[in-house]
C-alpha cells in the first residue's frame, strides 16, 4: 500500500530500519529536504482515509490517513495517529522553552522520512503553506516552523511529522474499491484533539506492502 516504484520507495524501506536517534539527527540536519507545495496546485480536494482491510505487515495497520489531492500529480497523504518515541523537544534542543513539553512528532508515513511536514491550525492563509480543510495548513517550510514553535503555546493547534504516504495514478481509486480504505470526511478536532494510540516504532518492516 502506498507503494511507489523508484527511489523514493527505497529510500523509505530503508529508513524505516534506522534507530530513532538517526530518525532525530535527520530533522535537525541542515540538508534535510523540505516539501513544498506544486507550482500549480488542484482545487482543494481533502478526506480521512480509515484503513480496514490491511496486511498485519504493512505500515497501515489502524492507520487514519490525510490524504489530500492539491500537492502534486497523485494523491499525498499524511498519517495522522502514529506518534513517535521521539518528543518535539528532542529535535529542537536549542529551543528551552519546548524543553517541559511532552508533544511527540508523529510518523506521517514511509515515504521519504528525511522529510518533515507539519499541519497547523491557522484563520488566514500563509506563505509557505497549503490549505489541508478549512482552517488547517500544509507545510514543510523550516522558517515557519520555527515561528510557530516561538509562540506562548507552541505545540497549539500543531503537529510536526516525518515522511508521508503517496499512491500512483489511479491506486487509491483501486484500493478504496477493493475494500482496503474507508473514506471519511476530515476534520480538524481529529487531527490536533483526536487520541493517538497507534505508536510507531522504527523497526523493520518488510520491503512489500500490500
Amino acid at each position: 500500500m502506498t507503494r511507489r516504484n523508484g527511489p523514493e520507495t527505497r529510500k523509505a524501506h530503508g529508513s524505516l530500519r534506522a534507530p530513532i536517534a538517526m530518525v532525530a539527527a535527520l530533522l535537525l540536519h541542515t540538508s534535510v529536504a523540505w516539501p513544498v507545495k506544486a507550482r500549480e496546485p488542484q482545487p482543494l480536494t481533502a478526506m480521512f482515509l480509515v484503513a480496514q482491510d490491511i496486511s498485519p505487515q504493512s505500515a497501515f495497520v489502524d492507520a487514519l490517513v490525510l490524504v489530500m489531492n492539491n500537492l502534486g500529480p497523485a494523491p499525498v497523504g499524511i498519517i495522522i495517529n502514529r506518534p513517535t518515541p521521539i518528543s518535539v523537544a528532542e529535535i529542537f534542543p536549542g529551543l528551552k522553552r519546548l524543553e517541559r513539553l511532552h508533544d511527540k512528532v508523529y510518523f506521517g508515513g514511509p515515504v521519504e522520512l528525511d522529510t518533515v511536514w507539519f499541519l497547523f491550525r491557522s484563520s488566514r492563509p500563509r506563505e509557505h503553506a497549503v490549505q489541508a480543510i478549512d482552517n488547517v495548513y500544509l507545510s514543510g517550510d523550516r522558517d515557519l516552523l520555527r515561528e510557530l514553535l516561538s509562540r506562548d503555546k507552541p505545540m497549539e493547534g500543531l503537529r510536526i511529522y516525518i515522511g508521508h504516504a503517496g499512491w500512483g495514478p489511479g491506486q487509491l481509486e483501486y484500493e478504496i474499491n477493493q475494500g482496503a480504505w474507508t473514506p471519511q470526511r476530515a476534520s480538524a478536532d481529529a487531527i490536533f484533539n483526536g487520541k493517538s494510540e497507534q505508536p510507531w516504532s522504527p523497526s523493520p518492516v518488510p520491503k512489500q506492502h500490500t
